[in-house]
């Protein structure tokens, strides 16, 4: 028997990421910090515990708990004639979150309900891999988040999800709308691209999909959400803080001088 705690939690891709995920910019204690933090990492020795155990492959959201969710959902996928089609949908509207982003680092906010970003807007791939979440289990179809890292590279964490249809797990890019599909058209797993980086590039469109690449798979974790679970969370709204303010001015600036750590994470 594995023992799972031993994949488990924020220090699985080095002392570096453990840092970045300590100076998060959700608020202490949120839900995100905590889906962080009970992650599992994505490897040989966990993959057949994460593929079968892990996360149930039933959704078990109740109508009417989450009503404004529900409209959403309805609005989203009205028209289409499959599994496949609302899937799509879905990452479409979770896409399009970015565009009502702008670029005042001092008006970003973080976290919250997912009706908050959804009312919002989000280009932070954690927020916005939340909502699809949730709108994929609101819509009926199980779903859990997936955190990707570029583990040879600085500050080059992304987050996506998985959902279950067709009795498989299929990888979705929620903020660029990569629905993750080989030859075939049938849905692919991040172990699956994790092991086969042809099935990744296939989905590349260049600067328009700038986490499709085989680096950005070099380390995967797992982590379920649950939106009927919501009393169980804190939910928080946050501001900036001085450590993702660094980086995202860095970050307007082009990265002048190169990517790489700015406060000694690496050291």
């Amino acid at each position: 028997m594995i023992n799972i705690s031993k994949y488990q939690g924020i220090s699985q891709f080095g002392p570096a990421y453990k840092i970045m995920f300590e100076n998060d910019v959700h608020a202490p204690g949120s839900v995100d910090r905590i889906l962080m933090k009970s992650m599992i990492r994505l490897c040989s020795e966990t993959a057949d515990y994460l593929y079968s155990k892990y996360t149930p492959t039933k959704s078990f959201y109740q109508k009417g708990t989450c009503p404004k969710l529900e409209q959403y959902v309805q609005q989203v996928i009205l028209g289409c004639n499959s599994d496949e089609e609302r899937i799509e949908a879905i990452a479409q509207f979770t896409s399009s979150l970015q565009s009502k982003v702008s670029d005042n680092i001092d008006a970003m906010r973080f976290g919250g309900f997912e009706e908050e970003i959804i009312a919002r807007g989000s280009d932070m791939c954690t927020d916005v891999a939340r909502v699809g979440c949730a709108l994929c289990q609101v819509a009926g179809f199980p779903a859990r988040i997936i955190y990707l890292i570029d583990t040879e590279k600085p500050y080059s964490g992304h987050a996506i999800i998985e959902v279950y249809r067709a009795k498989v797990w299929g990888a979705v890019d929620t903020l660029t709308n990569v629905i993750y599909r080989n030859a075939r058209g049938e849905p692919v797993s991040t172990w699956d691209l994790m092991k086969n980086p042809d099935l990744i590039e296939r989905h590349s469109r260049g600067v328009l999909t700038p986490y499709t690449t085989t680096n950005q798979f070099r380390g995967a974790a797992i982590s379920n959400y649950f939106v009927w679970d919501r009393k169980k969370y804190d939910y928080t709204e946050s501001k900036i803080n001085d450590y993702y303010r660094s980086i995202f001015e860095m970050s307007l600036q082009g990265w002048p001088g190169g990517l790489r750590w700015l406060h000694g994470e690496d050291k």
